[in-house]
């Protein structure tokens, strides 16, 4: 069964550092691999293992102080380098050296064959905590029961490479589907593009989904599908992850091979590497990016919603992409932030560049001030969404509960309004507001 869902607001960015070439390419061995527990909104991590121990893949780093089944595992097997405490013995990593000979002892989960058993191998299998809930875009409180589940198999992002050319094996999906389908009463819909090659899945709702970015989001799929009410609980998840817990359900172990496309204008030749999660970005940028001399940004993700990361650290959850872009801290430009050259770029017709329709190569400069809304129905443009995203984030500013429940905080995530904050004149930024707005939420609620 399918359906089509064209999306009209949005907007493709045009930039420079896209893939030419889908064929993924085996990344250098990474010397270290790390879990790191800020990835995984709602989790409240304590260690499962103490520096120096042995583990395989698959064995637990971290569990959750609520539910001691609920766990992070390591990604290979070797040794816990290190535990990276932060201010207040806050854990920010679990450092993993593996084997010297790169083979990859793999943990044996015994498998599903019921909820309760099904919901038990999720969550020591560490394949819960790649999933998330809606409410509070966090993951998913392990005694909730999802009205419906939702799976992106399309990541519409700049420059982001299409799933389905790395994870559309069919008969891991629907065991993957199969597995999903006894945690929940209600439907899975599973979002793909039409021309992805993805087949149809037993078992599931199909949505042929068209249009321009946020198309991938799993926001804009739950708000034109079945939006969530107070009260209501979803789950999301990406292709990716489905297909880990379709692997987990025919093997009984977790596959944590990844494919990491490496794209920006930064990027000598942008290219898909094929890795493992939590892998250094050294491994996958070494050699890679542009020796010109400038300052570069370097980002675990899209430019929209990723996190910078320093050129020693770890690719981020979830683990799909990095991105390299000038810094523009080194900049000398005449007029700055107010020249209308026609290489900067933007959405506004003031500035020349909006008109020709070229790849540009913007750098990470904010090019203005922050100040309060200076102009309305910006969101709007850019939000297939039935809210009111500026009305919603300034009652998330004042703290309000009961506006921010009548104005849609129960449907959004801090990447719906990403594309609006690359836009908004303003420079508000919205989705550190969400954020907060959400934990506060659940904070006063729960």
């Amino acid at each position: 069964m399918s359906r089509k869902l064209t999306i009209r607001k949005g907007l493709d960015i045009k930039m420079a550092g896209g893939l030419t070439d889908l064929a993924a390419v085996d990344a250098p061995r990474s010397a270290s691999f790390a879990v790191i527990p800020d990835d995984f909104n709602g989790f409240v991590p304590k260690p499962a293992v103490k520096e120096g121990d042995r583990v395989k893949a698959g064995d637990p780093l971290l569990f959750d102080k609520r539910d001691s089944e609920l766990k992070l595992v390591s990604p290979v097997s070797g040794t816990v380098e290190a535990i990276v405490r932060g201010e207040r013995r806050k854990i920010l990593r679990v450092v993993v050296t593996p084997d010297a000979d790169g083979a990859s002892d793999r943990a044996v989960f015994q498998r599903g064959e019921d909820e309760a058993s099904v919901r038990r191998l999720l969550k020591n299998s560490g394949l819960w905590a790649m999933m998330r809930q809606r409410p509070y875009d966090i993951v998913p409180n392990p005694e909730s029961v999802p009205r419906d589940i939702f799976v992106t198999a399309i990541d519409s992002a700049p420059l982001a490479a299409c799933p389905a050319a790395y994870y559309n094996d069919s008969e891991a999906l629907e065991a993957a589907v199969a597995m999903l389908a006894m945690t929940t009463r209600g439907k899975i819909y599973v979002g793909r593009r039409s021309d992805s090659g993805i087949a149809d899945i037993k078992g599931v709702e199909m949505v042929d989904v068209g249009g321009p970015h946020p198309a991938g989001n799993a926001g804009v799929l739950i708000a034109n599908i079945a939006p969530v009410n107070k009260g209501e609980t979803v789950w999301t998840l990406d292709l990716a992850t489905l297909w880990r817990i379709g692997r987990l359900a025919l093997t009984g172990s977790v596959d944590f091979t990844d494919y990491v496309a490496l794209t920006g204008s930064e990027v000598v030749k942008p290219k898909v590497w094929k890795t493992v999660i939590g892998a250094t970005v050294g491994s996958l940028t070494g050699g890679q990016l542009a020796a010109d001399g400038r300052h570069q940004r370097i980002i675990s993700g899209n430019v929209l919603t990723g996190v910078t990361v320093a050129a020693d650290g770890y690719i981020r959850y979830p683990y799909r992409q990095i991105t390299v872009i000038p810094e523009g801290d080194d900049v000398d430009e005449f007029m700055g932030w107010a020249s209308l050259s026609p290489r900067k770029m933007s959405e506004s017709r003031t500035f020349p560049g909006k008109f020709f329709g070229k790849m540009f190569r913007p750098d990470a400069r904010l090019l203005g001030g922050r100040r309060a809304f200076i102009m309305s129905g910006e969101y709007d443009r850019y939000m297939p969404m039935d809210i009111m995203p500026e009305y919603l984030l300034k009652a998330i500013i004042g703290r309000d509960i009961e506006k921010m429940e009548k104005l849609g905080i129960y449907e959004v995530a801090p990447e719906d309004f990403a594309l609006g904050e690359y836009a908004d004149t303003s420079k508000t930024e919205a989705q550190k507001i969400v954020r907060e707005g959400l934990d506060y939420l659940r904070k006063e609620l729960e």
